[in-house]
């Protein structure tokens, strides 16, 4: 009789997820970073959902909070000394505790973000080659200065006092800049924000721009998410390295070409509706007491430190 067992079955196939000392399952790479990628994005589109509606920040109208991010993002790249942004650093946090957001969760972004676009790029900056001082770190000693075009390079290079001080500034700028970022974006429902810049003459072109954007970054990242989980239901063993690469760039052109057909669908679904350049408002609340209050107190706040 033969053997109507395909082949394939036959084959001692490796396991998918080998088992790591201890009881731990080892995970694909592709399918952490999958993961990781779509619980940010999830975490993100629902943050403000998921705070407390009694905090501070949350009962201010998106208007002041608009406004709000916009003054203190001035006031923060005017700012010229290191202590100026801890004072700013420290009156944010008390906004946070005010407003009930986890603060661990809050700063823990806030500060791998600020570390990544902050320090790790102004590092260099500290060097005495691009920032002359006082030497307090020597890093490497040559054999003789050099000179490059226009560049100087000692017989002693490290970083400078002066190199130093300018990296933490220009770090606690970019954490300061992310933290009132992060208080208003999570604190305010989108629809209401797209509402405040309407009414602060923000174009209607560049709103709908924004709204396209952010609806559609969720759509198509859970589309990315259900093509790997399909993908992963049908294998009965573990892929190699040329084979998942191969899968990673057709999968990405698959999504290219799909987001093109989607943005042309809409945009005909929208004409076809009688779309217009021009976002209509309607039921807008007017402005409380508190709003007017908050409003003045944050702006005094903010004349404070252009002062200090």
């Amino acid at each position: 009789m033969a053997n109507s067992i395909p082949p394939f079955l036959l084959d001692p196939a490796r396991r998918a997820s080998p088992v790591q000392g201890k009881g731990k399952v080892k995970m694909p790479f592709i399918e952490k970073g999958i993961n990781h990628l779509a619980g940010v994005i999830k975490r993100g589109y629902v943050y403000w959902e998921l705070s407390s509606p009694n905090g501070f920040f949350q009962k201010i109208d998106g208007r002041v909070k608009v406004l709000f991010l916009l003054f203190y993002i001035i006031i923060i790249s005017l700012k010229k000394t290191f202590v100026s942004e801890i004072y700013i650093w420290i009156f944010i946090l008390a906004l946070v505790l005010l407003s009930r957001l986890p603060i661990l969760t809050f700063y823990r972004r806030v500060i791998f973000f600020g570390f990544i676009f902050g320090f790790l790029i102004a590092l260099p900056s500290a060097l005495n080659v691009i920032t002359k001082g006082e030497m307090i770190l020597p890093l490497v000693k040559l054999s003789k200065p050099y000179h490059f075009w226009v560049y100087h390079i000692p017989a002693e290079v490290g970083m400078t006092k002066e190199g130093i001080y300018g990296v933490m500034r220009l770090t606690m700028r970019v954490i300061n800049s992310l933290s009132v970022s992060f208080l208003v974006l999570y604190t305010t429902p989108f629809p209401e924000m797209m509402r405040a810049l309407k009414v602060l003459r923000i174009p209607d072109s560049f709103l709908i721009i924004i709204t396209l954007c952010y609806k559609y970054i969720f759509i198509f990242s859970r589309s990315v998410e259900d093509i790997y989980l399909a993908k992963k239901s049908r294998m009965i063993r573990e892929e190699g390295s040329k084979e998942t690469r191969e899968w990673i760039v057709g999968r990405l052109a698959f999504v290219f070409r799909k987001t093109q057909l989607r943005c042309e669908e809409v945009f005909k679904a929208m004409i076809g509706r009688g779309f217009s350049d021009t976002i209509r408002l309607s039921g807008f609340k007017r402005m409380r007491t508190a709003d007017w209050f908050s409003g003045a107190l944050l702006f005094s706040a903010g004349l404070l430190f252009l002062l200090i």
